[in-house]
């Protein structure tokens, strides 16, 4: 006998047990300040439970969740930046201290805080791409999270990890 269709409440609840964690940490690299960070997570779970009813299968349920956070962690940056720029006095910019500053381990070395510092320094779509791929999606994963090609993926994941090697031996210069 065949078991009931699983109701869109045990849905929302099974996907958040499967994927919240790594949502969490791609929440990481578009806020680095835990309580803007725990909002965002709060806007993607809601974002969540409101696409679910309307999921149609035509992806992985591990892409639609991907692809939900992803838009989120977009229009929080976005969001962020916005109100960043209304209240940065340009002035006093120079004598605030980098937060993302890396320690003196060598790459080979490094820990989680320095890697998720070093991936939130990366630009745009390059630290979209490398946290994705951090958690694990593949190329083809990455391509209908972003609505781009493999073969754009592969590239901005390419010149992503040079630029995180960068970074990251950057830092262990210091």
């Amino acid at each position: 006998m065949a078991s009931p269709p699983e109701s869109v409440d045990d849905r929302f609840h099974r996907l958040l047990r499967e994927y919240g964690p790594a949502i969490e940490r791609l929440a990481s690299a578009y806020e680095p300040d835990p309580n803007e960070r725990e909002d965002l997570m709060q806007e993607i779970v809601f974002a969540l439970w409101n696409a679910l009813p309307s999921f149609r299968g035509e992806c992985s349920e591990r892409t639609f969740a991907f692809r939900i956070a992803q838009n989120r962690g977009l229009t929080h940056r976005w969001r962020r930046r916005r109100r960043d720029a209304q209240l940065v006095d340009l002035s006093v910019v120079s004598e605030i201290a980098d937060p993302h500053t890396l320690d003196d381990a060598p790459p080979r070395d490094i820990g989680r805080q320095e890697l998720v510092a070093a991936v939130q320094r990366l630009q745009g779509l390059q630290r979209d791409v490398i946290a994705l791929s951090l958690e694990g999606l593949t190329n083809g994963e990455i391509a209908d999270v972003m609505g781009i090609s493999e073969g754009n993926v592969a590239v901005r994941l390419s010149r992503g990890r040079a630029a995180l090697r960068a970074l990251l031996t950057s830092g262990s210069q210091r």
